[in-house]
């Protein structure tokens, strides 16, 4: 089967590889996967922080696709589905505690993390454990679903400021998981969401979405005190300190994006005159069963894929993923849906 591999930085093949199993028996035929800033992080610079390439890496872990072979039992063949990326050991303290999602020994696909490195789901097919299969609803269309996993984790840290019903949100910084986030936030009844970027066109994306104010920084400024939530979606140092000088008295930030590994200042005097709570925010869990929900009621999510390219264009595609000017969520094309 044909598979996009990283071998290094700037290596990037699409070869023809055995299906090996990833974590499980069951066997995916995928459909689409969705190009994510930690797959452009691997290939541009063999790494995503801590987690550098040791050995050829299968990319993607945003994957939808329909059932090929279920030895357990438990799907039918053709069903389509999402897949959760992530398997945690069950046993340790974070999973006890129910937050798999930060377990220690945890495996996510397409990741270095870990040695050897969990092949991930560019690929015609992919071998998965049963508990990973999301079962598609009727009408949900696999190029819409392949936006599941990005809004898992904007739900996830929606949940971690709260909910945002009734509340001021602002969204800085509108790559792929800003956009979903300020969808995300309109459709669960937010009083207004204010979206933030350095670039026009993403900007204009956040508007089509249903933002109620686009903010182009630096020329325009978002007045102080004025989110009740904000997720800080960007991963700019910078961000960080605006996000607080934004965020209303007893308000909450919430850092989705991920910020350099090393020491950076951070203006924080206001986060406590304010008591403004600043929270982390990493991957999901149960949240991609409500991201599917919410994707299957609101065909307005799918304005975020700006380009679905094959998978034989997958230089072309990770060149348009990697230039927020021109594309927001870029979705590979690997068996079609």
């Amino acid at each position: 089967m044909q598979a996009l591999v990283v071998h290094g930085a700037g290596d990037l093949r699409l070869e023809e590889r055995p299906l090996e199993p990833s974590t499980g028996p069951v066997v995916v035929r995928v459909a689409y996967g969705g190009i994510c800033g930690s797959d452009l992080h691997y290939v541009a610079e063999g790494r995503v922080g801590a987690f550098a390439l040791r050995e050829p890496l299968v990319l993607g872990h945003e994957v939808v696709g329909t059932v090929e072979a279920d030895p357990t039992g438990s799907a039918a063949p053709g069903t389509p589905v999402a897949i959760h990326p992530a398997t945690a050991d069950g046993t340790c303290a974070a999973c006890r505690s129910g937050a798999p999602n930060v377990c220690v020994a945890g495996r996510y696909l397409g990741s270095a993390a870990t040695l050897p490195h969990t092949q991930g789901g560019f690929a015609e097919r992919i071998a998965v454990r049963a508990d990973q299969l999301r079962p598609l609803p009727d009408g949900l269309p696999l190029v819409r679903a392949v936006l599941a996993e990005p809004l898992a984790v904007a739900l996830h840290a929606i949940t971690r400021a709260g909910g945002v019903a009734g509340r001021r949100v602002l969204v800085t910084g509108a790559g792929p998981i800003g956009l979903l986030a300020a969808r995300a936030a309109v459709a669960l009844g937010a009083a207004s969401v204010t979206v933030t970027d350095l670039l026009e066109r993403p900007l204009a994306a956040a508007r089509a979405l249903g933002a109620t104010h686009a903010v182009r920084l630096p020329g325009e400024a978002v007045e102080p005190e004025s989110a009740d939530v904000v997720l800080e979606a960007s991963g700019a140092p910078a961000a960080v300190s605006a996000a607080v000088f934004a965020a209303a008295r007893h308000g909450v930030v919430v850092q989705i994006g991920m910020v350099p590994g090393e020491a950076r200042p951070v203006a924080l005097a206001p986060l406590i005159a304010k008591e403004v709570a600043l929270l982390g925010s990493f991957r999901f869990d149960r949240e991609l069963d409500d991201a599917i929900a919410l994707l299957a009621r609101d065909g307005g999510f799918h304005g975020v894929v700006s380009h679905v390219l094959p998978l034989g264009e997958a230089a072309a595609a990770f060149a348009l993923a990697a230039d927020p000017a021109a594309s927001s969520k870029v979705v590979l094309e690997l068996a079609g849906g």
